[in-house]
């Protein structure tokens, strides 16, 4: 970008101003209006697009979209809106202030405006939708490109508040957006406040009139707050005179693509003077695909640097070796893939909220992310591009300017691509001056089709020596090294890759209608118990669950799987088919029970006596079903072999995403102090269900959400029996060790709102059941280990055991060294990696280097479903399953193909 830009009216533009071809052809013009911001042609240029409600285009030079500029340029404009925006609320009603972004463009700027306000939470609109998860609101954009929102929060209460609502878009030339989206928030969630935010308010007097009408008659305040006001004049007949343009100069540069890009007989496409190589072929076929559609060519064939049919993807003609701003002599180096080390649990960006304590944790990583990105570029360049995807703005901001802070570079630039069309022009007074086009890499709901990358190629000589392609995982895909990454390499000295894992809410499919809560003791249903529900002595554990063995639920494992990776389903909406175990297996089962009976016992006495000293002299244990009811069963049986106790216990359901049956909470409020519930489970993994537990409690007053656990791999919890990842047998099999139990349900169309979640009583498989006999075996050795946990507890009780979560560090770097980018399919510990050769299709098995016959199973299994075992150095746990990270119908090994089972 050329010329300064300047904070007050009055200072002339040094530059020519890059509206001055459109305002000169088509005599648009900007009219500036009241205030003392920055002139509006400091902030816009304009440009053209193929678009039948509006040809013009107003092109931000501060947002970083369209028009490559300074990263702090582009943070400082949205954060000192933002800053306007908590002065005018004050500092009491701002701490109640929600931030509502607009996709794709507004996506970086209202996250810029969420964090100048300061604790408000952020979520921007999408076009990427997510199957299952509902939309908590939805509007039309009328004259966007692609012009449907959806509103995909994962806290469904997000926009449920009465506070202050913030809406933020980069420009208003109708304010009908902003009406559309008010309206439809406004009938589901009334508020007294709304506050506007834009760069610039462009609307007409008449439209002004109009939002202020629109909230007299909603009965609401609205403000609005912009850097710049004005209008824009539009002569009459503009918008066909700008299509016949628009026309005229694609016709051009159609038949410059088509002179400039022969067919080879292979069938690729290559551009005139470009080297030979996939890269340039690539270039050149989607130059020659968008030709007859795309924005292309300046007013005369381009000279210099850029070739035929310039703002194409055309390459540059080869700079001297140290020359600024193109490729190298010798051709664009390979595509370089930097791992960023992305903090573990931060959404990627808005499309699902981020809150203040996501944006600490990011801001304490960028830092580290930086230094990573400065090794990547190797020695200092002099310009380097950080290049995010559509809506995928503000982390490739926060990165770029992280970059640009840390003197990596003489010249940082931070922009975006796009799905927007525009027309191209090589020419000063024009604000597009080049474009790239390539195809989408994103699976994207609407089909496929083009992308754009503006500003991006160069134009005399002012070209970047690195561009950063800043990606979610979502788009790491083939057609992303085929389509942008090809495209971006003939025009600059190196590509990095960047890839940030894309975060999707485990919600996945519409929320439950919240159920009414009843008052104290007054019952909601009395607990299920044996022998009538569960094998289990009917004074073991009270199942505070609804019997649905009369329903079909079981699915294939295959069809699960699929159904779950592409969203349409969860994994609770419906069963696995039991696993019958083999003969052979089940000897392995009751060998590894044999062997490892006596350290279980001695795991139930230490957990159990540290509950009894540390939370409660008469608890109620409460444990998550059914893989932690085993260690339920076990614990109450300590207690009163140990202590004459009769411990209340039951089963209550706890679905990831979904949290825990809140109607099972209120039948325990009704009737024990919620105090005394201790939650138990049978190991941790990489503490989802911990965290599950403590966000899904936060409603309920009284109960403690620190759960207790018989193994604590992955340091989650303060409360354990052991830190090590041993077999627990009862892992090795389903319900015949669970009482015969299934695991739990929460469908809508069968758990109502009043209803506690459901489960299956698989009688059937009575002959099999071992459920008995497994806790039977362990409560056995009680009394020779008493003596070893006595000693145990008491140095636990003067120990720091405050977790440290390295468990879920290291599922964080297995997803990113194993190319998965999504830690739900990683499934650490020896429990979780059984569970996944039983119930998913795995795609292989990590393994402790030198771990021994507690993985025997493990090894079992895998030979069964031909998956493959690596051994390992340095896991914290003794093995971790993978999930296929893109499973397709009968893709159980590594390679994704099926594979035959033994």
């Amino acid at each position: 970008m050329s010329g300064p830009l300047t904070a007050k009216k009055g200072k002339k533009i040094e530059a020519v101003w890059s509206g001055t071809w459109v305002a000169d052809r088509l005599g648009v013009s900007l009219q500036e209006g009241a205030g003392d911001g920055p002139r509006l042609d400091e902030l816009l240029g304009l440009a053209l697009r193929r678009n039948p409600k509006r040809a013009h285009l107003l092109v931000s030079r501060v947002l970083g979209k369209h028009v490559p500029q300074s990263p702090a340029a582009v943070y400082a404009a949205g954060y000192g809106l933002g800053e306007r925006v908590r002065e005018l609320l004050g500092e009491e009603e701002a701490a109640t202030a929600v931030v509502l972004g607009y996709a794709e463009t507004a996506t970086g700027l209202g996250h810029c405006v969420a964090d100048g306000l300061g604790a408000a939470p952020y979520l921007h609109s999408t076009r990427r939708s997510v199957p299952g998860v509902e939309a908590a609101g939805g509007f039309e954009e009328a004259h966007s490109h692609a012009t449907s929102h959806l509103l995909l929060p994962e806290d469904p209460k997000l926009l449920a508040g009465s506070g202050p609502l913030v809406l933020v878009d980069d420009e208003f030339s109708t304010g009908n957006t902003v009406l559309n989206t008010i309206a439809d928030l406004h009938a589901r969630h009334p508020r007294a406040h709304y506050v506007v935010v834009a760069l610039v308010d462009m609307r007409s007097p008449a439209d002004r009139a109009r939002l202020t009408d629109f909230a007299a008659e909603l009965g609401a305040r609205v403000d609005l707050i912009a850097l710049a006001s004005g209008t824009v004049s539009l002569p009459e007949g503009v918008l066909e005179k700008g299509q016949a343009l628009v026309e005229q100069y694609e016709a051009e540069a159609a038949a410059m693509a088509a002179a400039a890009s022969p067919v080879s007989p292979a069938g690729a496409s290559s551009a005139a003077g470009s080297p030979a190589g996939p890269a340039a072929a690539a270039a050149a076929a989607a130059a020659a695909s968008a030709a007859g559609h795309a924005a292309a060519a300046g007013s005369e064939p381009a000279t210099g640097e850029s070739q035929p049919g310039g703002g194409q993807n055309q390459p540059l003609r080869r700079l001297s070796s140290g020359g600024r701003g193109g490729a190298p002599a010798d051709g664009p180096h390979p595509i370089t893939h930097v791992e960023l080390g992305w903090p573990a649990g931060i959404p990627d960006g808005g499309r699902h909220g981020f809150t203040p304590a996501h944006r600490a944790a990011l801001d304490a990583a960028l830092p580290a992310m930086a230094d990573r990105l400065t090794a990547a570029l190797g020695a200092a360049p002099a310009r380097v591009l950080v290049l995010g995807n559509e809506e995928l703005m503000y982390a490739p901001l926060r990165l770029a300017q992280a970059l640009e802070a840390s003197g990596a570079a003489a010249e940082v630039r931070f922009s975006t691509t796009t799905r927007s069309p525009v027309l191209a022009v090589d020419d000063p007074g024009y604000a597009i001056r080049t474009r790239l086009v390539f195809p989408a890499h994103d699976d994207p709901a609407d089909g496929p089709g083009d992308r754009y990358a503006y500003n991006v190629a160069s134009t005399a000589g002012a070209g970047f020596d690195a561009v950063v392609a800043v990606v979610d995982s979502a788009g790491d895909t083939p057609e992303l090294r085929t389509g942008l990454l090809a495209a971006l390499a003939p025009h600059t000295g190196r590509v990095v890759l960047a890839v940030i894992p894309s975060y999707v809410p485990d919600r996945q499919e519409p929320i439950m209608t919240e159920p009414p809560r009843e008052p104290l003791g007054e019952p909601l249903g009395e607990p299920l118990r044996g022998p009538a529900f569960s094998s289990y002595a009917a004074e073991d554990v009270g199942w505070l669950l609804q019997d649905l063995s009369d329903v079909e639920l079981e699915a294939p494992t295959e069809e699960r799987e699929e159904a779950i990776q592409a969203g349409g389903a969860h994994y609770a909406e419906s069963l696995p088919v039991e696993f019958q175990p083999s003969p052979e297996y089940q000897q392995l089962y009751q060998s590894a029970l044999t062997a490892s009976a006596a350290r279980m016992a001695r795991a139930v006495g230490t957990v159990t006596e540290t509950v009894l000293a540390e939370r409660s002299p008469s608890p109620v244990l409460v444990s998550l079903a059914r893989a932690g009811t085993p260690v339920g069963v076990l614990m109450r049986r300590w207690a009163q072999a140990r202590h004459g106790l009769d411990l209340p216990h039951y089963a209550a359901s706890i679905v990831r995403g979904r949290g825990i049956d809140a109607n099972a909470l209120r039948w325990l409020a009704a009737h024990h102090d919620p105090a005394d519930v201790v939650f138990v489970d049978g190991w941790t993994g990489k503490g989802a269900i911990t965290r599950e537990l403590r966000e899904a409690l936060g409603e309920f007053e009284g109960f403690n959400p620190e759960i207790v656990v018989l193994a604590d791999p992955g340091s989650c919890v303060e409360t354990y029996g052991t830190r090590e990842d041993f077999l627990i047998p009862s892992a090795c099999l389903n319900s015949t060790v669970s009482g015969l139990v299934s695991r739990t349900v929460l469908r809508s169309d069968l758990v109502g709102p009043a209803d506690f979640h459901g489960a299956k009583f698989y009688r059937e498989l009575a002959g099999a059941d071992v459920s008995v006999a497994f806790v039977d075996t362990v409560s056995a050795h009680f009394e020779e280990v008493a003596e070893a946990v006595d000693a145990e507890v008491k140095e636990l009780l003067a120990a720091d055991r405050t977790p440290t979560w390295v468990g879920w560090r290291a599922v964080e770097r297995i997803s990113e060294e194993y190319g998965i980018h999504d830690v739900n399919l990683v499934k650490p510990g020896v429990g979780e990696t059984t569970r996944v050769l039983l119930r998913r299709v795995p795609w292989k098995i990590l393994a402790q280097r030198g771990a021994g016959a507690d993985l025997d199973h493990v090894r079992l299994l895998a030979e069964q479903r031909g998956v493959p075992v690596e051994e390992v150095d340095g896991l914290p746990y003794s093995c971790v399953g993978l999930i296929h990270p893109r499973f397709t119908r009968g893709a159980t090994g590594a390679d994704g193909k099926a594979v035959a089972t033994k």
